[in-house]
């Protein structure tokens, strides 16, 4: 199983790539700028992408969507609930002085419950609400060890921003605790950005969680 996970972008969005080098199909998750450089790191493994799975629509995380799909293949995929502020893209990349970004048309939708597979590797979709309305947390389990891709919801000792529009802290909080914290201390946690970091240790740490 191929797990790598890399910063793209201004705002160093966590993408990450799942392989399965058996079958030769990934996963990309969040793969939101640097198309290029996701290209390449997928063509130096060897994989083709079957999945291109968003954990929310926010620009950093989903504004490459179009040329990362026409580029690498694969369906695109976010939670129905996100796909009001996916519409508003565009305005988005203005807010960080960029052009040329638009909303893509859609594959599908990600919803609490759904599993993802390339070959033996299975993703688990986790409906994670806080950051915005349809945000949501990957889980995947490899070795009887889960690694949890929390997006914006859950960083290493604080939680993403909830004052963006149709949250709340008391939402995210809700999310973290009823859907993440449910799992063993020795669960690793990949954000949205910055570092990785564990469930135990944002359950004994996080100030937002105590």
């Amino acid at each position: 199983m191929i797990v790598e996970t890399f910063p793209v972008g201004a705002l160093q969005c966590n993408c990450t790539i799942l392989g399965d080098p058996g079958t030769g199909e990934a996963i990309v998750i969040d793969g939101g700028d640097d198309v290029p450089a996701i290209a390449a790191r997928l063509d130096a493994h060897g994989l083709r992408v079957r999945y291109l799975l968003h954990t929310h629509a926010h620009v950093d995380h989903i504004g490459a969507l179009e040329p990362l799909r026409e580029r690498c293949g694969g369906a695109a995929l976010l939670h129905p609930a996100d796909r009001p502020l996916y519409a508003t893209l565009a305005e988005q990349a203005r807010w960080l002085g960029l052009t040329g970004v638009t909303p893509a048309a859609l594959d599908g939708d990600l919803t609490e419950g759904d599993r993802f597979a390339v070959g033996e590797l299975g993703l688990d979709v986790l409906h994670t609400p806080g950051h915005t309305p349809g945000s949501a947390s990957f889980a995947l389990v490899r070795d009887g060890r889960t690694t949890l891709f929390t997006g914006d919801t859950l960083f290493r000792g604080a939680v993403g921003r909830w004052d963006l529009g149709g949250t709340s802290l008391e939402d995210i909080v809700a999310s973290i605790r009823s859907k993440l914290l449910v799992y063993a201390d020795e669960t690793a946690v990949v954000p949205g950005h910055g570092p990785a970091t564990t469930i135990g240790t944002e359950r004994t740490s996080n100030p937002f969680l105590l």
